[in-house]
């Protein structure tokens, strides 16, 4: 039987058979996909294939076999460095929740997501959400980075979840397609989904006022058939985005503006960094790049971890400050 994974919880997967039914699987044995080293070999958005078990208590089902990924977003486990945790696969769409300061997310956040999103091949829409709470220093902020990335080519949305703007705008961009929300923790994702689907009655919490930082309430990744005609993964926060499997040389392909120039560059091996005649180096001096994407492309060519810290937001301000008193 065939069937599709709608949860995991790392050892029960809730698998949607083709008839409807949603069926409690467990793996059989211990397999991983190849050339994937991952702490969790199943993910939402599987296809996979099971057998059904009954036993006195219930109808459950042993997943034997999964079917090949179109694609899949992935992010280094927080325990295992070497690895990487899978947060979902076969999406048509990623919806990145962005908010400013409540809680902050950074521009070096933002682009390491957006990095992993274009390694495998998935539309990531930045959604600006909670934009009712801003005041004109945190609209100004909000504005300048969605110039950063409406000029890179890269699609916004400006959400409230509590005053109903925008909803329906991402609710047309859903349909018809299994879709992910992700971000950091607090910026609203469950909050946004009750709004475009009020029966679900996901849980939301508040944000911390000691820390900025928003509390979990998702625990693990869920999809749910909304009422039209779209799917939604919902995911838990991330606190810090890890990169995996990605050589140096290719990093800076993953950045579209970047990658327009790479051929302008005078080595085909240039890292835009100390070599003479780069095109990028050039095209940052002329404020044809944003200076926090090139800040964040080093961190990223340079190992740098990133983590949910202030200091690196106030990086990210003080960068694109600097950036819009030159223009």
């Amino acid at each position: 039987m065939t069937g599709l994974v709608y949860k995991s919880t790392g050892s029960w997967y809730t698998v949607k058979s083709e008839k409807g039914d949603f069926i409690e699987c467990r793996m059989k044995g211990k397999f991983r996909m190849k050339g994937i080293k991952s702490t969790n070999p199943i993910a939402v958005g599987d296809i996979v294939d099971y057998e059904l078990e009954e036993t006195s208590d219930a109808v459950t089902g042993t997943i034997f076999n999964i079917h090949e990924r179109k694609n899949y977003i992935v992010r280094k486990s927080v325990n295992l460095s070497h690895q990487m945790h899978i947060i979902a696969s076969n999406i048509d769409r990623v919806f990145l929740l962005i908010t400013i300061n409540n809680p902050p997310t950074t521009f070096n956040f933002i682009d390491r997501f957006l990095v992993t999103a274009e390694a495998y091949n998935i539309e990531t829409i930045l959604v600006f959400n909670k934009i009712d709470t801003f005041d004109e220093p945190t609209l100004e902020d909000q504005l300048y980075m969605q110039y950063v990335y409406q000029q890179i080519g890269y699609k916004c949305l400006r959400v409230s979840s509590t005053e109903m703007k925008g909803v329906d705008e991402l609710k047309e961009m859903m349909i018809g397609k299994v879709s992910m929300f992700s971000g950091h923790s607090g910026v609203g994702k469950s909050t946004l989904v009750n709004a475009m689907e009020p029966s679900l009655h996901l849980k939301t919490k508040t944000i911390s006022e000691a820390s900025k930082q928003g509390q979990h309430t998702t625990t693990f990744a869920e999809m749910y058939d909304l009422s039209f005609n779209a799917k939604i993964i919902d995911t838990p926060g991330i606190k810090g985005f890890g990169i995996v499997d990605m050589e140096k040389e290719e990093i800076s392909g993953y950045f579209p503006e970047f990658f327009k120039l790479k051929d302008q560059c005078k080595f085909n091996n240039c890292l835009h960094k100390e070599e003479p005649h780069c095109a990028i180096k050039a095209a940052l001096e002329r404020d044809e790049i944003a200076w926090s994407r090139y800040n964040s492309y080093l961190k990223i060519l340079e190992g740098d971890e990133e983590n949910y810290r202030t200091d690196s937001y106030d990086e990210d301000r003080k960068i694109s400050d600097e950036t819009r008193n030159q223009k």
